[in-house]
């Protein structure tokens, strides 16, 4: 894999000049992926998108929410009374005062997650953030958005993510993993697209190839099959 000649998507939700967030959903649930997944989790889903993923589940985030200031949307969480925190989309990053929210969240004592697409620079997020970072696969059709300067940067705690969708998705993300030398710093998730590919297929690749890596499901989707938002 080469670096992306791709430039990065132009934000999706231009801000005001206050800071506010433009948001999708706002709600607590138990946490369906990652290494956290189990855990009670504060969910911010933040409005818009750049990529179009085939498979993506949360296509009702492109659109509408509600226009939130950062000291009001800081307060909503609060009242959950968790501490853990993801901030997700849509692409989060796509609206510029998710930096600062992010920060502020961290200085008052929240674990906070980042879901993002992989397309967007990671390097202004708070270092205190555990960035989960999707590296799209052939069958997402977002492939050429990969911003491969993200995988030089990360810390020891962010999580690297592939959600396959088929033979030809892991083989790429076996490539990936390899080329990147990535089994050596952990936190590599395999996630197989809901509906469409078998974990056990998948879980059988993982052991006939050896890799050192996560297969994980969208437990959510186990817990509450018949919903489709607010889990």
């Amino acid at each position: 894999m080469t670096e992306s000649s791709v430039q990065s998507p132009l934000e999706t939700c231009p801000e005001p000049a206050q800071a506010t967030l433009l948001v999708n959903e706002l709600y607590a649930s138990i946490q369906g992926e990652s290494t956290f997944a189990g855990r009670p989790c504060v969910f911010i889903r933040l409005t818009g998108c750049p990529l179009r993923c085939v498979w993506c589940d949360t296509e009702y985030a492109f659109g509408g929410g509600e226009r939130i200031d950062l000291n009001d949307l800081i307060e909503r969480v609060g009242e959950f009374k968790i501490p853990l925190l993801e901030l997700t989309g849509g692409e989060p990053l796509a609206q510029k005062a998710c930096i600062p929210l992010m920060k502020r969240l961290c200085d008052e004592g929240y674990e906070v997650l980042l879901e993002t697409s992989g397309a967007i620079d990671v390097a202004p997020v708070d270092p205190r953030v555990v960035k989960i970072i999707d590296v799209k696969c052939p069958a997402s059709g977002e492939e050429r958005g990969n911003r491969w300067e993200n995988l030089r940067i990360l810390q020891s705690h962010d999580e690297i993510k592939f959600v396959i969708n088929d033979r030809g998705d892991y083989e790429y993300a076996l490539s990936v993993v390899r080329e990147w030398n990535l089994e050596s710093r952990g936190g590599i998730l395999f996630s197989p697209v809901h509906g469409v590919l078998e974990p056990t297929d998948l879980a059988a690749w993982i052991l006939e190839d050896k890799l050192e890596v996560r297969l994980q499901v969208q437990l959510h989707k186990y817990l509450w099959p018949s919903e489709t938002r607010g889990v």
